[in-house]
């Protein structure tokens, strides 16, 4: 069965922008003539998203493919290590095989880094036989992100058998290095690694794309990116990524709103749509990329080189959307929670000391943003343990073993703003250990045991309970995007309640325990120093 379509074709191979007619067959363009009457719409290659945690949207992938589609996302390259530090490779199988199911086409990358570091404890260990047993297979294009750079600027044994086993078989290796400079940073990109999602300044964008990496700009849910980096978009080639993406901004939009925001801030449509197609697609060695003769007809129908809005989407000739709308369905497949009920109590939580008065190190969250600082602060003792200080928006953080029965991890943390009541969730990056955020131990109790029954987000005022399950690992629902976001949105509209004024609260929660991550976060086995790579105590004085 042929199809044909008409636009203003964007051809991101020639640089040229011109009115044709495109004739498909069986999934494969035969024909393209170009005619000289203008349209009014565009035809664009299939965009891809260059690095994405799937789990992150809360959705299994089938449900995230229905959500993303209609927004001009054809291809993912998805990093499941979520779910990998949480079921390891069964995981890994679970996401490939739900994602089956649907038209998006899912390129995985294998986790590289599970647990993340050695510093924490999760649900499984990835050595490098069962990354090299991923590489092999078809479905997966590249290591992911890897994390661990300490581990690659001393040649660690196991770290660097997983870059060569990527290597020698042709798959790219992602980066993660915020903040890496100057010699450890060629030494980094030396051994072998040519992406990083992790730039938050210009500067550091620029030094890194000037070294031959590719900077993948990140504009997600957690990390808003685009607007610090975008000056390196002229120069130097890069590629477009939301890394994570929460279903209800999916909705909002995805690869649609990412072009638009690149435009609006300067960059020509062109390449806009080139870091969205072509360049990643040649990176990660994917058939596509590129609309030409017997290439696969991944294409997205759009009204302007503005706003980009998608009218229709295309993969591999077939019409899976249109106007907003998915034209496919999703049979979301499921698996248990991995979640170890335990009856913790109110003194598992005390940060335990001694005298009147004691000076402490305060984790403080940014808004938007992943990383966090490292301040300290005076602080409260009574009974025999410090006391949190809402007056000053400093809270309990705590990080509980999900998998095995441990003591909590206890620590404080600025910038949430909770003048009562509590929130917790299965969500804690990477090794997704249960985090909780609370000004009394008694509420950290509350919503530690509270969110260990479906896993997912829980939340009090302390008569008041509300929550989001998310019964597939503790990670994502095999609900509709729609019905998750509505879920996700009352939760959230109630911690906002409780005085929490962050955009994305659980998601900014959940990544104060990466510990990869600048300056100080929290880890199931205590308070972590992630600029010099040790554990430090919660009090400076004694």
């Amino acid at each position: 069965m042929s199809l044909i379509v008409e636009g203003n074709l964007v051809d991101v191979i020639s640089d040229r922008i011109y009115p044709a007619r495109i004739t498909v067959e069986e999934g494969t363009i035969v024909d393209i003539l170009e005619v000289k009457v203008p349209f009014e719409r565009y035809i664009l290659p299939g965009l891809i998203d260059s690095h994405v945690h799937v789990e992150s949207s809360l959705l299994v992938p089938s449900r995230f493919a229905e959500a993303a589609v209609p927004h001009g996302l054809t291809g993912v390259i998805s990093d499941p290590h979520e779910i990998a530090n949480v079921l390891g490779i069964e995981g890994v199988e679970f996401m490939i095989e739900d994602g089956e199911g649907v038209p998006l086409r899912f390129h995985f990358a294998a986790p590289s880094c599970v647990p993340a570091t050695p510093f924490e404890s999760s649900g499984a260990v990835l050595g490098p036989e069962d990354v090299d047993r991923l590489l092999a297979r078809d479905e997966v294009v590249a290591l992911a992100e890897m994390m661990n750079f300490p581990g690659v600027l001393n040649e660690d044994p196991e770290v660097m058998a997983k870059i060569d086993s990527a290597l020698s078989r042709g798959k790219p290796v992602d980066g993660h290095a915020p903040g890496l400079s100057g010699d450890d940073l060629e030494a980094y990109i030396s051994a072998g690694i040519s992406t990083d999602h992790e730039c938050t300044r210009y500067e550091e964008a620029y030094e890194k794309a000037s070294k031959g990496m590719f900077v993948q700009i990140r504009d997600g849910s957690a990390s808003k990116n685009m607007e610090d980096l975008i000056g390196i978009a002229d120069e130097f080639e890069f590629f477009l990524a939301t890394d994570d993406m929460h279903a209800g901004d999916i909705i909002g939009g995805y690869m649609d709103r990412l072009l638009s925001r690149a435009v609006s801030l300067g960059v020509e449509p062109l390449r806009a749509i080139k870091a969205a197609s072509l360049w990643p697609s040649r990176h990660y060695k994917l058939e596509g990329g590129y609309l030409d003769l017997d290439m696969p007809a991944d294409m997205v129908i759009v009204s302007d080189l503005r706003d980009f809005n998608v009218e229709e989407v295309y993969i591999n000739g077939e019409l899976v959307a249109k106007d907003g709308q998915a034209l496919f369905e999703a049979h979301p497949k499921s698996c248990g929670t991995a979640i170890l009920q335990n009856d913790w109590s109110a003194s598992d939580f005390h940060i335990p000391a001694s005298g009147g008065a004691v000076r402490a190190r305060v984790i403080k969250v940014l808004p938007d943003q992943i990383v966090s600082l490292a301040e300290e602060a005076d602080m409260v003792v009574e009974n025999g343990r410090i006391l949190a200080d809402p007056k000053n928006d400093i809270s309990y953080l705590a990080v509980v073993n999900r998998y095995r029965p441990a003591t909590p991890a206890v620590a404080l943390v600025s910038g949430f703003g909770l003048e009562r009541g509590g929130m917790a969730s299965t969500i804690a990056h990477d090794s997704h250990n249960i985090i909780a955020v609370a000004n009394d131990p008694e509420t950290l109790a509350r919503v530690v045991k509270g969110v260990s029954i479906n896993g997912g987000y829980f939340a009090t005022d302390g008569e008041t309970d509300v929550s989001l399950p998310l019964p597939v690992a503790g990670l994502m629902s095999t609900e509709s995007a729609e019905v998750v976001a509505a879920k996700e949105k009352d939760v959230t509209d109630f911690v906002r309640t409780l005085g929490c004024r962050l955009h994305a609260p659980f998601m900014t929660m959940g990544f104060q325990s990466l510990l990869v991550l600048p300056s100080l976060k929290l880890g199931d086995r205590g308070l972590f120093d992630s600029v010099n790579f040790k554990f430090v105590d919660v009090l400076l004085e004694r």
